[in-house]
């Protein structure tokens, strides 16, 4: 029998699009870390069928816009004392600035370092980024 135990204060990471808990262990660097992390794939939802969790036993800073690229279904829940604290449900990012790359050769992110690219979402449906800059899309 598999037991994962509660934690007292930390994270819980939920409603991972199946198949994603990794992705988004690794862009966390869970991996490194000297504090207890709990990855569970394929874990079974009413809602979602199959879905990943992560557990983090320590309060860490997340980059929300990151995990709303991975995945805008997850939820964020903080646990304080063993209790739920708040819980935040993830959306696709209306902005993102130095996540994504632009492939335009010519755009001035590409040829100059020091731009940070700034992508602005043009379509939800297919999750299209436009460039703030040279207007060139990128689908995730």
């Amino acid at each position: 029998m598999l037991e994962i135990t509660g934690i007292h204060r930390g994270i819980v990471i939920d409603h991972i699009k199946a198949g994603l808990g990794y992705k988004i262990f690794k862009e966390l660097k869970l991996q490194e870390v000297a504090y207890p992390t709990a990855l569970i794939r394929n874990v079974h939802s009413n809602k979602l069928g199959k879905k990943d969790l992560i557990k983090i036993d320590n309060v860490i800073d997340l980059n929300l816009n990151v995990l709303g690229l991975i995945d805008p279904n997850l939820t964020i829940t903080i646990i304080e004392n063993g209790q739920v604290i708040e819980k935040k449900q993830i959306k696709l990012p209306k902005t993102v600035v130095g996540i994504l790359s632009c492939k335009n050769p010519r755009c001035i992110t590409t040829t100059e370092h020091n731009v940070d690219t700034t992508f602005h979402l043009v379509n939800p449906q297919t999750k299209e980024y436009r460039c703030e800059f040279c207007n060139t899309r990128a689908k995730l």
